[in-house]
């Protein structure tokens, strides 16, 4: 059943996603997804609007409640999708809504004969009335049909605010549980690796002005190239400094093929190299690991050049990036948790 008249219905996972009750699907905005104990054949299906809710006759065998909300002033009964059974007004706002089944057992194993000549296998019953939004319930059960599919639906995951689809609930899983704005979303694989390691530093980066973005970005690359010991190394260094000034970075930087070629050619920085002092185990990985940090924090977007520095920094720092993060913080306040939102 569906209020937005668009050529779409939910899944059942979608649909029944939190929900107590497997019956009656509320969870996506503007559709309800009913289910009987026949997978095709006849049915009879009642339709009310009421005022007020209406009494419970002992009749039903199974009756769910939910809350729901047409998005139209339209809505209509549509059978596995196809055109509209039937269709009535219902105003725009919130209602609750009862479906009531009898004999839903009657379908199972093959049940009586579904032909054309066939008579209804069940009786069902929907109503509706106005209604504050309330979580939905089971009123009675009888069936072993209604009985499955509760359980199938207490076994689903919620559903993720603000999602109507398995794509838009998996990137907002992808983002730990909520979408971070636009530019963050179109900052890339960097932006996406903070997730994990700390989400709430992914958004003081985004909510902090350019400027203190700038200044973290070239602050991490250095982190990060100190970390791996090429802070030192004469074609490196000065980069940095270039970064510093706030200038374009010099050959080979200006080049990422000619950067790797000189990183993977010099005795000091590549995978062969000897460990410096101190170093420990994965040094040579570190290296590498450390030098996109750079270009990173040259990118002239402040916040992208911010966030894929971060990145390249806590990889670089491997399983010590908390301390990494702490420090970030404590040089950079518009960072901590308790800073004031910028305007």
């Amino acid at each position: 059943m569906d209020s937005r008249r668009e050529p779409w219905a939910p899944v059942p996972s979608e649909a029944c996603a939190g929900q107590t009750n497997g019956l009656c699907g509320a969870a996506v905005p503007g559709c309800l997804f009913l289910c009987t104990g026949l997978s095709s054949g006849k049915i009879a299906l009642t339709v009310e609007v009421h005022g007020a809710a209406p009494p419970l006759e002992d009749r039903w065998e199974d009756v769910v409640e939910a809350s729901f909300r047409p998005l139209t002033a339209s809505t209509a009964v549509l059978p596995c999708g196809r055109g509209a059974l039937c269709e009535w007004a219902l105003p725009p706002a919130d209602h609750r809504v009862r479906y009531c089944g009898r004999g839903m057992d009657g379908g199972a194993g093959g049940g009586p004969a579904t032909g054309r000549d066939a008579g209804p296998v069940g009786q069902y019953l929907l109503q509706f009335w106005p209604a504050p939004p309330t979580a939905d319930r089971v009123v009675r059960q009888t069936s072993r049909s209604a009985a499955h599919r509760h359980r199938y639906a207490r076994a689903l995951e919620p559903p993720v605010p603000g999602a109507r689809t398995e794509r838009e609930r998996a990137e907002i899983r992808s983002w730990g549980g909520r979408l971070p704005s636009r530019r963050v979303r179109e900052a890339g694989a960097d932006a996406r690796g903070l997730v994990p390691l700390d989400r709430e530093l992914l958004d003081a980066v985004d909510a902090a002005c350019p400027a203190t973005q700038r200044g973290l970005a070239r602050w991490a690359a250095r982190r990060a190239l100190t970390a791996a010991g090429l802070d030192g190394v004469d074609w490196i260094a000065p980069a940095l400094a270039a970064l510093d000034r706030g200038e374009p970075l010099p050959p080979p930087f200006d080049d990422p093929r000619r950067a790797w070629d000189r990183f993977f050619t010099d005795a000091r920085t590549a995978l062969t190299a000897p460990d410096p002092p101190g170093a420990g185990q994965g040094a040579p990985l570190c290296r590498a690991l450390a030098l996109p940090a750079l270009r990173a924090a040259a990118d002239p977007d402040p916040l992208r050049a911010a966030l894929g520095a971060l990145f390249a920094a806590a990889v670089t720092h491997g399983t010590d990036y908390p301390a990494l993060f702490a420090e970030a913080r404590r040089r950079f306040p518009d960072l901590r948790a308790d800073a004031s939102p910028r305007a």
